[in-house]
């Protein structure tokens, strides 16, 4: 007769070798994730906290803008003109100094610039700009400076303008004294003056919106001026905003009065 033996089971014993190992590894390896997640958690808070302050920036540069714009608006019957320095020191004011020279746009208060802003001194449109450059001091990376903007547009009061007057059926057109053309809108860029002040030591550098160059008004001699006067498609710089050459007197006619001119080519299309 066969007899069944069966053998007692005995647990597997791990030495204390083992224990520590699987230990170590274990704990290892939680170090390692951790080493990893810590700097990049902070590195996420950091880039939060700046574009919060970033947002918070252009929040006030845009109220500063529109504070320097009802200034400027109220000023118009005085100085029909954009004076882009004294609006850059209005900016300032309205959103403090001190505010900006703690934030993040580079060079505090002077690192506002209004200088594309200008005025039309015939239809009262004012279309004002305000750039700066956000610098981002993460030590970790080498980031560049963004360039950020904010653009608005006001009307000032000019009076009131009836459209449209006598006979209602014929087109009106605008013509001036000395023009070639006819334009079929009041508002052409060729019929508007925007004069804006400038230094005289920048001409050599700007171009009208044509590309020409800008030399001295032969009715107010500017030769000595420390700033002048100019406009975008004029090639003249001025020394008063009073000259003559800075005026321009636009005639409404019926298009059957304008006989003998052509059509301009940027509102006549």
């Amino acid at each position: 007769m066969i007899k069944n033996y069966k053998l007692p089971l005995r647990p597997i014993e791990r030495t204390s070798s083992e224990r520590v190992s699987v230990f170590t590894s274990r704990k290892g390896s939680i170090t390692v994730e951790a080493a990893i997640a810590v700097p990049i958690f902070f590195l996420a808070v950091v880039c939060l906290l700046y574009l919060m302050e970033m947002m918070a920036v252009q929040t006030a540069v845009r109220s500063g803008l529109q504070y320097a714009g009802k200034r400027a608006a109220q000023e118009y019957a005085i100085k029909p003109f954009m004076q882009t320095k004294q609006l850059e020191k209005e900016v300032i004011e309205g959103i403090g100094a001190d505010r900006l020279e703690r934030s993040i746009v580079e060079g505090g208060s002077a690192g506002i610039d209004c200088s594309h802003s200008q005025m039309s001194i015939r239809t009262g449109i004012a279309n004002l700009q305000a750039e700066y450059r956000i610098r981002v001091p993460i030590p970790m990376f080498s980031i560049p400076t963004i360039t950020c903007g904010v653009e608005l547009k006001i009307k000032v009061w000019t009076g009131y303008e009836k459209e449209g007057f006598g006979d209602q059926q014929k087109e009106t057109v605008y013509i001036t004294e000395t023009g070639m053309v006819y334009h079929r809108d009041y508002h052409c860029a060729y019929l508007d003056l925007t004069i804006k002040s400038v230094s005289n030591g920048q001409l050599d550098t700007l171009r009208n919106s044509s590309g020409g160059k800008y030399h001295p008004c032969e009715h107010c001699h500017p030769a000595n001026a420390g700033s002048v006067f100019i406009t975008n498609y004029g090639n003249r710089y001025h020394s008063s905003v009073l000259c003559s050459g800075l005026k321009r007197t636009v005639y409404a006619i019926p298009v059957s009065e304008a006989a003998g001119k052509g059509v301009c080519s940027k509102c006549g299309k």
